[in-house]
């Protein structure tokens, strides 16, 4: 298949897409929500720009399990796999091929630190489910990292035209600190969502806990709801 064909493919299976999940990424709290809780203007979905209980940093802190693994592109690969048609490896310039968005957007941790107006560049989630083609049944993801970090997020969420696997921050490669070579990013959602030094995503046909959600974080994570911790 040449580039131009590809790319339509793509394009087409991302509309199917959009339009199979726009309502209930239309109806999900960041978006929908009446009564967000939090100060300052509204962002571009409406949420108060500092969800509650969140303080504005301009320096952007480091988090992590203690192990920051150094991984080179040449020898990165992102496996995309589970509940798809259309299961892939792709290699860094496979990734790099295929259709590449340029974002700006908050970032919220639930540490209670945000950091805001983070230009981003990377493929969106929404991208690479096209690649793939998730089946009827799919409902969820499960990320994993390099460092063996695991999230799990539902496809309305991880579906969003703003959910990123960046590999370039600020016009320069995402820190290996950060998450490089490539991190997910979910700015309507606390950052933990985002595995950093992604190497699989999995589609589920149900929910499954990642590690902090097995360990009594929450499985939704909306910061306009100080949704932090499940009950």
């Amino acid at each position: 298949m040449d580039e131009p064909e590809k790319l339509d493919r793509i394009i087409e299976a991302r509309m199917k897409l959009k339009a199979r999940f726009e309502e209930k990424i239309r109806l999900t709290p960041s978006v929908a929500d009446d009564k967000p809780r939090g100060t300052g203007a509204p962002n571009r979905h409406g949420m108060p720009t500092i969800p509650i209980g969140q303080t504005v940093t301009v320096k952007w802190p480091v988090l992590d399990l203690g192990y920051q693994p150094n991984i080179p592109t040449e020898k990165w690969r992102l496996t995309i796999d589970g509940a798809v048609d259309n299961p892939v490896k792709l290699t860094w310039k496979q990734f790099l091929d295929l259709p590449q968005t340029k974002d700006t957007s908050d970032f919220h941790c639930v540490t209670t630190w945000s950091k805001l107006n983070m230009p981003w560049k990377g493929v969106s989630l929404l991208d690479i489910a096209a690649l793939v083609h998730p089946k009827e049944n799919a409902t969820h993801i499960m990320c994993y990292g390099y460092d063996t970090y695991s999230t799990n997020i539902s496809l309305e969420e991880a579906l969003k035209p703003d959910v990123l696997l960046v590999h370039t921050f600020e016009g320069q490669p995402l820190p290996i600190e950060h998450g490089g070579p490539v991190r997910m990013i979910t700015p309507q959602l606390y950052a933990w969502k985002g595995s950093k030094w992604i190497k699989r995503i999995e589609f589920l046909t149900e929910n499954k806990l990642g590690f902090w959600e097995d360990r009594g974080y929450s499985n939704t994570a909306y910061p306009w709801r100080n949704d932090r911790y499940s009950d």
